[in-house]
């Protein structure tokens, strides 16, 4: 993994308004993206995790600039996101690329494979419509496909299979950064398997950097190099992957590591269950406060801030950490 700093964020706000009354008056906000700072690194994966509504893929989207944040900055080697038009908003565009959880809706079931991979390449001037068979060819080569389905759809496909067609898609644009939004939650175990080992093959190959996204930690277990837990859109700990999961210091991360069915080991109690906590205004002391069991009057107050544990590269953001 390098140094070199590829991407990072910096208080990223994202809130989206709630609007009442005949006059769609604005009566508070849903915080989805709360005061978030992450970096990635060139050749490295970032995974978030967290439960559903937590704010991982409006952060994703913020990053690849389909909301528009309230506050803070996104720097893409050191130049601002947010303020990118024109040629260089086109250059970012084909350096982020993603993957999305659900291929069957994110492919068009109109298209073949050839123009579902070639689309992008054509319109970059990566391609031509005399030589786009071939260059088609050597991606879905890449991600385990045979050449000669290029003139099939979609729907004649596996789910396993339209999730390769999307990476090879993904990748038509030479990215530097993949977003995996959920990308392997839809998909059955053992094809599950086979797409993270093919996403590694191809971060090898291709130098690539995933910020990869999902609600399960135990797959970021296997690909990540590092883990930002999340929830009600705040980054709770943070840390090196072996860092976190072999010393988890927050309340929140050791119950979602509970959550992991574990062979021989029985399930755990519903625990895991979201409670209704409003973020139309905004929350006081600690968001895990509600369902920590540690909780105090102190934590019901004050936020804890994210900060460094044992290990400099290890944050929590706990009044109470384990480690």
């Amino acid at each position: 993994m390098s140094s070199k700093l590829l991407l990072s964020t910096r208080n990223l706000k994202t809130w989206f308004p709630i609007k009442k009354g005949v006059f769609a008056r604005t009566v508070g906000y849903v915080r989805a993206v709360d005061d978030v700072s992450i970096d990635i690194y060139d050749g490295e994966t970032l995974g978030v995790v967290g439960e559903s509504g937590c704010g991982k893929s409006t952060l994703a989207r913020t990053i690849l600039k389909l909301e528009k944040p309230r506050s803070g900055s996104i720097l893409m080697n050191g130049e601002d996101l947010l303020t990118m038009k024109g040629d260089q908003l086109k250059a970012f565009r084909r350096s982020v690329q993603v993957v999305f959880q659900n291929p069957q809706a994110s492919l068009n079931p109109r298209h073949t494979v050839l123009e579902l991979v070639t689309e992008a390449m054509l319109a970059y001037g990566l391609t031509t419509r005399e030589t786009r068979h071939a260059d088609a060819g050597k991606l879905l080569n890449d991600v385990g496909m045979p050449s000669d389905v290029l003139d099939r759809y979609p729907h004649e496909f596996s789910g396993g299979q339209r999730q390769r067609i999307s990476i090879a898609r993904a990748l038509s644009l030479n990215p530097k950064l993949l977003i995996c939004d959920e990308a392997v939650s839809a998909l059955d175990l053992s094809v599950r398997a086979q797409v993270l080992n093919l996403l590694e093959e191809l971060q090898q190959k291709r130098k690539l950097s995933y910020l990869f996204i999902t609600h399960d930690i135990g797959v970021v277990e296997h690909i990540s190099d590092r883990i930002a837990v999340m929830y009600l859109g705040k980054i709770l700990e943070t840390g090196p992957t072996a860092d976190v999961l072999d010393t988890p210091a927050h309340p929140y991360t050791r119950l979602l590591m509970r959550a992991v069915p574990r062979i021989g080991t029985p399930l755990p109690e519903d625990d895991t269950a979201p409670v209704e906590i409003s973020q139309t205004k905004e929350i006081k002391g600690c968001p895990f406060a509600p369902r920590c069991p540690l909780a105090d009057d102190h934590c019901r107050s004050n936020t804890p801030p994210l900060e460094a544990l044992k290990s400099a590269k290890h944050q929590c953001a706990c009044f109470k950490p384990s480690v």
